[in-house]
């Protein structure tokens, strides 16, 4: 069987548009005309995107966190 990355259901990929990679860092963000500042949305990226992600979200703003995948603790649902 061919092992294409991101092809195990829980396997996280990245949220760059047409990226099937395995998704390695988490993109922590909130744009502030819309979320309280503590909510927190993520995108997963790969290393081939994450700095173009980055920078996608940091010249608006609202960048919060870039944290490897491997040590992302998700803040606990209201």
């Amino acid at each position: 069987m061919l092992n294409v990355p991101g092809s195990e259901p829980s396997s996280p990929i990245c949220s760059a548009k047409g990226c099937r990679a395995d998704a390695v860092w988490v993109l922590a963000w909130n744009n502030p005309s819309l979320h309280t500042p503590e909510r927190r949305k993520t995108w997963l990226a790969c290393e081939e995107h994450r700095e173009h992600l980055s920078g996608f979200l940091g010249v608006r703003g609202f960048l919060k966190d870039v944290v490897p995948l491997s040590e992302w603790e998700a803040p606990d649902a209201p």
